[in-house]
């Protein structure tokens, strides 16, 4: 059985396509790779089936992480085929809560910051969009900090499905 869990920022341009990449790369090197299913979505629809922003691909690709992506809008529907809903920040929390069909769905929606015990209170990662280049790689930093504890967590559930 595939464990499957999405990232969700808001146009699926920047930091949820970022968070998809590098949580895809950890789950290859941890050897999850038939186990875990990773993608990505964003709360609205403005972007749909364009590429990730040229600075997340920029900044992707410089640090070993596969760019390619299209955008797409999370779907409520979603929520009864994954275990895992990313929230980038405090905003698509509250949004996937309310888009959620029931209370368990509601319950599969984590921040992703809340997996870095070194974030503290400051759980939302910036939305990098109308900045320079440097916030993305803020948002890259932030993303692979959070990863490792994520990817405890994935490992645990996705083998214990398989047990």
């Amino acid at each position: 059985m595939t464990y499957r869990i999405c990232f969700v920022c808001t146009g699926n341009i920047c930091r949820s396509p970022m968070a998809e990449s590098v949580f895809r790369a950890r789950m290859s090197e941890a050897g999850l790779d038939g186990l875990v299913e990773v993608d990505s979505a964003g709360t609205g629809g403005w972007h749909e089936g364009d590429g990730a922003d040229p600075r997340t691909v920029s900044v992707l690709e410089e640090h070993g992480y596969d760019g390619t992506h299209t955008a797409r809008q999370f779907r409520s529907s979603w929520f009864s085929r994954l275990d895992l809903v990313i929230a980038l920040d405090a905003g698509h929390l509250k949004a996937l809560r309310l888009l959620a069909p029931t209370p368990e769905d509601a319950s599969k929606v984590r921040l992703l910051r809340s997996y870095d015990p070194a974030a503290g209170d400051d759980l939302d990662v910036p939305d990098p969009y109308y900045g320079g280049l440097d916030g993305f790689e803020e948002c890259l930093e932030m993303v692979e900090a959070a990863s490792e504890g994520l990817l405890a967590e994935v490992r645990e559930q996705a083998e214990g499905q398989v047990a």
